[in-house]
């Protein structure tokens, strides 16, 4: 299948309009939420997701507690589901992320959570789910059919309604700004050219992912879909992470993609990838400035959080073109389906 007629192409390039339609969508139901977490706020939220909605509640645990203040922790739902075991939730706030929503174990923990008196919210791209019909509040994704195995629309869609989540509880104008801005620059990132990777990673085996504060989803997400649509290991970590071990990973013959946020994390990602470099390292960064070296070309930065979004979307381009250049099916990776069922 070639790069053309890959409906992760397709599903890919209509997350501007699904980002554009989530505004409408969440109107009704965001405002009522949101009171409610006002009235009473929790001193905890819960996330509960798999798979590329794990890498959307990293983003939105980056969020809320940039945002709020408020701490983040994410559930193992087999605590509910195999060893049957209520968490201590009453008046808190758990939040569950599923495309489908049809997961049993997020749809169990979710309920449990409820039961125990939790303020229970899902963001998932099917409203009459069996997920919806556990939480309280439903937040829509609004990205219409996804055809594709591998997420893309459904992913972005999940990063800017926890965006517009995060932006209305802390009353952010600026962010709430950005994400008016978000569908065109989405289009824009779409169109920016990473094939510098194309040769680099055409014959790879494995590679590391980084990535800090608002990218560190970012750089899971990439790593996910690298061993999805193009079957080469990947493995994600934060800057901070990395020195701690990883590091010793380095040679020439192991690239490094670096998604570097725009914020006061910037700092810290550009001194690792200057000593990555002078350790001899394959380091591809993330950037706006034409003179950075192995340069993947960046809109110039208009919001953190949303110039975060707009890398994943320029990632999804060329994993596309990798995956054909492998030889690799990236709509149908194998052993995957659509919905995964978990317990």
């Amino acid at each position: 299948m070639s790069v053309i007629d890959a409906q992760m192409s397709e599903d890919m390039r209509a997350a501007p309009a699904a980002v554009e339609r989530q505004e409408e969508a969440l109107a009704g139901v965001l405002p009522v939420l949101i009171e409610r977490l006002r009235r009473k706020p929790p001193q905890v939220v819960v996330t509960c997701a798999r798979g590329s909605s794990a890498h959307a509640a990293t983003f939105g645990k980056h969020l809320i507690e940039r945002y709020l203040g408020i701490v983040v922790a994410a559930a193992a739902p087999n605590i509910a589901t195999i060893y049957h075991q209520r968490l201590r939730l009453s008046d808190q706030f758990l939040l569950a992320i599923s495309q489908s929503g049809e997961s049993n174990d997020i749809i169990e923990q979710a309920v449990a959570a409820r039961s125990c008196g939790a303020v229970t919210a899902c963001i998932t791209n099917s409203p009459e789910s069996q997920l919806a019909q556990a939480c309280e509040f439903v937040l829509p994704m609004a990205a219409g059919p996804e055809h594709s195995i591998p997420a893309t629309k459904t992913f972005v869609a999940s990063l800017s309604a926890l965006a517009r989540l995060a932006a209305l509880w802390a009353q952010d104008a600026a962010l709430a700004g950005a994400l008016r801005s978000l569908p065109d620059r989405l289009a824009a990132a779409g169109a920016l050219d990473w094939g510098c990777l194309l040769e680099v990673l055409a014959d790879a085996e494995s590679l590391v992912t980084i990535g800090r504060g608002p990218t560190l989803a970012i750089a899971r997400e990439a790593a996910l879909k690298l061993k999805e649509a193009s079957d080469i290991h990947a493995e994600a970590f934060s800057a901070a992470e990395f020195r701690h071990g990883p590091i010793a990973l380095v040679s020439p013959r192991y690239p490094v993609l670096m998604f570097a946020p725009t914020d006061a994390a910037a700092a810290g990602m550009t001194a690792l990838a200057a000593d990555l470099t002078a350790k001899g390292a394959a380091v591809f960064v993330t950037s706006s400035q034409e003179s950075t070296l192995n340069r993947l070309p960046a809109l110039p930065s208009h919001h953190p959080e949303t110039d975060a979004i707009c890398l994943i979307q320029s990632f999804y381009a060329m994993v596309v073109r990798l995956a054909a250049r492998r030889g690799k099916n990236a709509d149908r990776p194998r052993h995957l389906h659509k919905i995964t069922r978990t317990r």
